[in-house]
């Protein structure tokens, strides 16, 4: 496989090869063919002339194969150049048939989110929509590549619009939340495109902002921040209101988690983000979410099309791997802060109610204490 950084979506024209000439005839090739028999030395040179052309050919043919050859053989010494092998029912591609509500389904909806022919709206560009798809099944590939073809549009102007989307691979599936439509304190990799500034407009990010972070179920990700307290790094993505297709890439790939994009129409990917140390758990979920609040934007899912990857690896690193059970990162003390939703009513009343026992107790004691005091004091008196 062709390394990111050069890769292409090859364009496909259809055509006439070149080289090729149409077949002529007429009535006059059989004289034509009784004077090529009259010119003996016509005959030699042209003889000549095709044994040199059939020389090149065959000159050019074995040197064809022996760059193939070559390249293979640099091709199976570097381990970095992985195969790749589409997943389909890791997959969601138009006409989206492997999506609904039925069990033997792959993919399912929640929220607002609705699917249409050419693409499946997370959310639409109204106030106070939130919507996810999510995969019902557990992904075990060790090494993959996603591919996803998004679109972020609205009326709304630069800044004035909301909120973002998300890409997922989580332990938990179908749990709505206040980050990007999907739970906080999630257990996993969070992939966020950013398109609104929570915190100070006048920050050194320039939004829409691709980040990620990976959560362990405490890890707190703070929206009126935007997430700059746990993310692992980003980039800078004017994804909105472009006239040419959108796409994001991730790729994890021996522990190594890194983040392309193709958003200028080149049809070229561009680093975005690399983050080496990245341990993930197998048996989690893929999923993308978005929600809007006061400000809004469509929100459409176009494609999602994962690869599994093919990596050589040597019976020393088969030997050393172990079992990663939580998500991490290594090289990186990450804080525990958890979000303090605060008190429910029913903890509230077992408080009220314990405050008063309490209070009863401690009277009751300080009248009993009182009271032998009292005592005391009168038998002094006789």
């Amino acid at each position: 496989m062709r390394s990111a950084s050069a890769w292409k979506r090859p364009n496909e024209k259809s055509g006439r090869a070149r080289g090729v000439s149409r077949r002529r005839g007429n009535g006059k090739m059989a004289t034509s063919m009784e004077k090529l028999k009259k010119c003996p030395g016509f005959c030699l040179r042209f003889r000549g002339v095709s044994g040199a052309f059939l020389e090149n050919v065959s000159a050019s043919l074995v040197l064809v194969l022996v760059l193939a050859l070559v390249e293979r053989g640099c091709g199976n010494n570097n381990a970095y150049e992985p195969e790749e092998f589409l997943k389909r029912e890791y997959s969601l591609t138009k006409p989206y048939q492997g999506l609904g509500s039925s069990s033997s389904s792959h993919w399912e909806l929640s929220g607002n989110a609705m699917i249409t022919p050419e693409h499946v709206r997370l959310t639409p560009d109204l106030q106070s929509r939130q919507g996810a798809v999510w995969s019902r099944i557990p992904c075990y590939i060790r090494d993959w590549e996603l591919q996803v073809h998004f679109r972020i549009h609205g009326q709304g102007k630069k800044n004035l619009n909301g909120d973002g989307l998300a890409i997922w691979l989580t332990k938990e599936r179908m749990q709505a939340g206040p980050v990007f439509g999907n739970r906080n304190l999630f257990t996993g990799l969070g992939i966020f495109v950013d398109t609104y500034p929570n915190e100070d407009k006048h920050h050194e990010r320039v939004f829409p902002y691709i980040s990620a972070m990976v959560g362990n179920g405490s890890l707190a990700y703070d929206h009126d921040q935007d997430g700059r307290n746990v993310d692992l790094g980003g980039c800078t993505a004017s994804v909105r209101n472009v006239d040419y297709d959108t796409f994001l890439l991730v790729r994890y790939m021996r522990n190594t988690l890194m983040i392309m994009m193709d958003i200028e129409g080149k049809q070229e990917w561009k680093e975005c983000l690399e983050v080496p140390g990245v341990h993930m758990p197998q048996g989690y979920y893929f999923g993308a979410s978005s929600v809007t609040g006061d400000l809004s934007d469509n929100h459409d899912l176009i494609s999602f099309k994962l690869f599994e990857l093919t990596v050589e690896r040597s019976p020393e690193e088969l030997e050393n791997e172990e079992e990663v059970l939580m998500p991490s990162v290594d090289y990186r003390d990450v804080p525990v802060d958890v979000v303090d939703e605060g008190m429910s009513t029913l903890t509230l009343f077992f408080l009220f109610v314990f405050s008063v026992v309490g209070l009863v107790l401690l009277i009751v004691v300080a009248l009993i204490i009182y009271q032998r005091w009292k005592d005391r004091s009168r038998k002094r008196f006789y």
